[in-house]
Order: C-alpha cells, then structure tokens, then sequence
C-alpha cells in the first residue's frame, strides 16, 4: 500500500489542491456509489425474493424514495462554485446576479 501510495501520489494529492468546501463537496457526493449503498441497505436485509420482479419493485420504490434527496441544495454551493469558477477560469460561467452557472 505505501510503495503504491508512493508511484501515485501526484495523482492523489490532486485532490489537496482543492479548498476545503469543495473537498467536501468532492467527498460527500460521490452519486453512484451513494446510490449503491442505500439499494444495498433496503436489500440485503431480505432473505430472498420471489421472483425477479419482486427484486425490481423493490429497487424501483427506494429508487423513488432517494431520488427525493437529490433535489437538496449542496452546502455551502454558493462559495463552492464561485471557488470553481476561479480554478477553472473560462470553463465555467456564472450568472453572478442569480448565482447559477451558464453553458
């Protein structure tokens, strides 16, 4: 592990050069893998299912149960993106009257 972390340190201290509100945005967001997590969760606390069907209704409703969260604002997104912004000079516009990002 110290011999890898070592050849691909470059690689990872990429993410050190980040404020920390955007490490944190970096770090808490990760969609897929969240989204893995909590089929898991609702999932391997059944036995086994009937059918395959029973299987999918059962990802389809807790899909809809957290696919409602995706909707809450990000913490602290205002200085976050303007923080983007900066780093990313010319890849990324903002409306700065209303806060949002164009293009």
């Amino acid at each position: 592990m110290i011999r890898s972390w070592n050849d691909n340190w470059e690689q990872l201290s990429a993410y050190f050069e980040y404020t920390a509100p955007i490490r944190k945005l970096i770090y808490t967001t990760n969609a897929v893998e969240g989204f893995h997590r909590q089929v898991r969760k609702v999932t391997k606390t059944k036995g086994a299912f009937t059918n395959d069907m029973a299987l999918l209704k059962l990802v389809y409703l807790a899909t809809r149960r957290i696919e409602k969260k995706w909707n809450s604002p990000l913490q602290n997104w205002g200085l976050v993106v303007q923080q983007l912004a900066i780093k990313f000079e010319g890849r990324l516009e903002l409306d700065l009257a209303t806060n949002k990002t164009t293009g």
